[in-house]
């Protein structure tokens, strides 16, 4: 199955060394709705790296890759390249802050630079018949006015890009570290709903501090689409009823015990193929997040799935630590509860 139908109404964001297609195949597990996005890719990487950096598993569809770059020749490279692999939508990063990626001109200091953008996703759309999206801050710096986030978006909606995913924080280009850009500088969701009341027929979604599914719904009566990104990854399990309350699905809700089992044959296999067991368990530490026990899950985890050798069992024993740290009048783990 490729290029499956988009619908935004929930995606998860990509996030640099979190997102990888581990964690992409544990996240679909969940739910099949959510949209799921690729780690920062840069065209460089992809064009003279040495791995396979577009590489991901069937199952993870509907995904998109997120590109890092701003040469228009390079992004149409890796666009045709991905669009012939399958991705369901290529993404161009306008909204990271760290130096490094300044340094070679892309990310949210390409918010300065709107033709250039627009060049970029125009020669994108030109060799892939699929979605080509921006993902972009309200603003950078002193550039923090409502005309300048319009003048951006108008720049690169004249190219026909029609989905802005806007994380509702200006950047600091100078000063911040990546960490601080996600927490200090003000959220502004109002910016971003008025955004939508004037650009009616452009997609938007938004990102940037959403933690439930609760919120996702709020912000889906002003817009078309909620991104969360650090909740998904630390408490993963929010994702068990994303297809439920966000799409409307009436199919039973997975239990946790559901999830390990079904992740199983996917482990096994990558083990098989040489990988180590905690390529993927770093990955299901906060499965069981919030929940009596789940200290023992998260520290045998943390200190036997890296050792040589390492199996499955190791994933067993972590639930079996987690049972024995419970309250004894706390529902057991066995059979198929519905933790």
């Amino acid at each position: 199955m490729t290029n499956k139908k988009l619908n935004r109404a929930l995606s998860i964001a990509p996030m640099l060394d979190w997102t990888d297609r581990h964690y992409r195949y544990f996240a679909r597990l969940m739910s099949a709705n959510t949209v799921l996005y690729t780690e920062m890719v840069t065209t460089g990487a992809i064009i003279h790296g040495q791995g396979d950096y577009l590489a991901y598993n069937e199952e993870e569809h509907p995904v998109a890759l997120q590109l890092g770059g701003s040469n228009p020749k390079d992004l149409a490279t890796c666009a045709k390249l991905a669009f012939e692999r399958g991705y369901d939508e290529i993404n161009l990063n306008v909204g990271c802050p760290s130096d490094r990626v300044q340094n070679g001109r892309f990310g949210a200091c390409l918010m300065g630079e709107p033709q250039l953008v627009a060049e970029c996703v125009d020669a994108m759309k030109q060799v892939a018949d699929i979605p080509v999206t921006v993902k972009t801050r309200i603003g950078i710096d002193e550039q923090d006015s409502y005309q300048f986030l319009t003048d951006f978006v108008d720049s690169v909606k004249a190219v026909g890009c029609d989905t802005f995913i806007v994380h509702a924080r200006k950047a600091w280009l100078q000063g911040l570290s990546p960490k601080e850009n996600r927490e200090i500088p003000e959220l502004n969701y109002e910016r971003v709903y008025q955004l939508k009341r004037d650009y009616a027929d452009l997609n938007i979604s938004i990102n940037g501090g959403v933690k439930t599914l609760e919120d996702s719904l709020t912000h889906l009566e002003q817009l078309d689409g909620v991104m969360i990104g650090r909740e998904a990854y630390q408490n993963p399990y929010l994702l068990a009823k994303v297809d439920q309350i966000i799409y409307g699905d009436d199919k039973p809700v997975i239990t946790r015990e559901q999830v390990i089992e079904q992740m199983m044959p996917y482990i096994e296999q990558h083990l098989a193929q040489g990988g180590r067991l905690n390529h993927i368990t770093r990955h299901m530490i906060g499965l069981f997040q919030g929940l009596p026990g789940s200290r023992g899950w998260r520290r045998h985890l943390s200190e036997n799935a890296h050792k040589a050798g390492a199996g499955v069992s190791v994933i067993w024993d972590a639930v079996a630590r987690m049972e024995l740290s419970r309250p004894p009048a706390d529902v057991t783990f066995y059979p198929n509860n519905n933790l």
